[in-house]
């Protein structure tokens, strides 16, 4: 018998490797949850963190970035700001919501091919659908018309909105988005600018917020929930912490809210179907991130920070 006979058979488990990339991307959640989703279906499954410095964020530069992650053996990458449309043209193929939003958080590397998909689109989808898919939407309001919001837009394309109004401290960009949205949209689509929302909130069955503000950077609000009928559901993509000012102001004022939990959830589990091929516990995932989010805001440092 030799020394390799001697060594006892251990079952080998599935290797995947993913990244992420972009500016201040240390402090993610993303990869824990991910990493704890593969160890419930049993993967070795290991995600890493790119953390781009100022003057890193170019077409040269990410494309090399994409080159050595394929060279070393990663399965794919997430990418978010400031890269998200950078890494466009540097991709072979792009899904249907990358394509519609012209933006791209999931690459997949397939053979010799790397494909792009935005799972923010599908994520915000999905978690409207759960929490206020039977709520009336013959106007909303969407505020922030920046990467977020162009998924929040498109997602709500998709889903019967008589009118979807779209806000912006820039016109331009709400103008460009609100153009762009009506392409595939049933519904009517208009911009304005935040000066203009008060008129806007007025009459709205709903607003989305898709800002930073309510983010521990960003404390604070968008706009004011006062202005915003009591009938009227109020969402938020924001989910560090979870209970922004403007859902805690919403819900005292009558309506009915969603957190960005389920987005961010929902963006990440639809993003581990596409690395792995494997269906997401998504219940499972939610609890997760849930866990981590009251873990990072109790003040001790996170081990998986550490």
């Amino acid at each position: 018998m030799t020394a390799i006979d001697a060594v006892p058979e251990v079952p080998l488990r599935r290797a995947v490797l993913i990244g992420l990339i972009g500016e201040g991307v240390t402090p993610s959640l993303t990869p824990p949850m991910h990493e704890l989703e593969g160890a419930r279906h049993g993967m070795h499954y290991v995600y890493r963190t790119i953390d781009l410095a100022p003057g890193e964020s170019t077409e040269e530069y990410v494309g090399r970035l994409l080159a050595d992650a394929r060279r070393l053996g990663f399965d794919g990458l997430n990418v978010t700001h400031p890269v998200k449309q950078t890494v466009l043209p540097l991709l072979d193929e792009l899904a249907p919501a990358a394509r519609t939003v012209g933006a791209v958080n999931t690459v997949v590397f397939d053979g010799d091919r790397m494909i792009g998909h935005n799972t923010d689109v599908t994520g915000f989808g999905a978690a409207f659908d759960e929490t206020l898919g039977d709520a009336p939407r013959d106007l909303v309001v969407l505020v922030g018309a920046g990467g977020a919001g162009a998924a929040v837009a498109s997602a709500l394309a998709a889903r019967e909105v008589g009118e979807l109004v779209i806000a912006d401290a820039a016109p331009g960009r709400a103008a460009a988005l609100a153009a762009s949205v009506a392409e595939v949209s049933t519904g009517r689509v208009r911009s304005i600018g935040t000066d203009e929302l008060a008129g806007a909130l007025a009459d709205a069955d709903g607003v989305v917020n898709a800002t930073p503000f309510g983010m521990a950077a960003h404390p604070g609000a968008a706009f004011d929930v006062g202005l915003v009928p009591g009938r009227a559901f109020v969402a938020d993509v924001v989910y560090r912490p979870v209970e922004t000012e403007l859902l805690v102001a919403a819900r005292d004022r009558g309506c009915r809210v969603m957190s960005g939990l389920g987005m961010a959830m929902h963006q990440a589990a639809d993003a581990f179907e596409i690395f792995t091929g494997e269906p997401a516990d998504r219940e499972a995932m939610l609890a997760d991130l849930t866990d981590l989010v009251a873990v990072e805001a109790s003040g001790t440092t996170p081990p998986w920070h550490r």
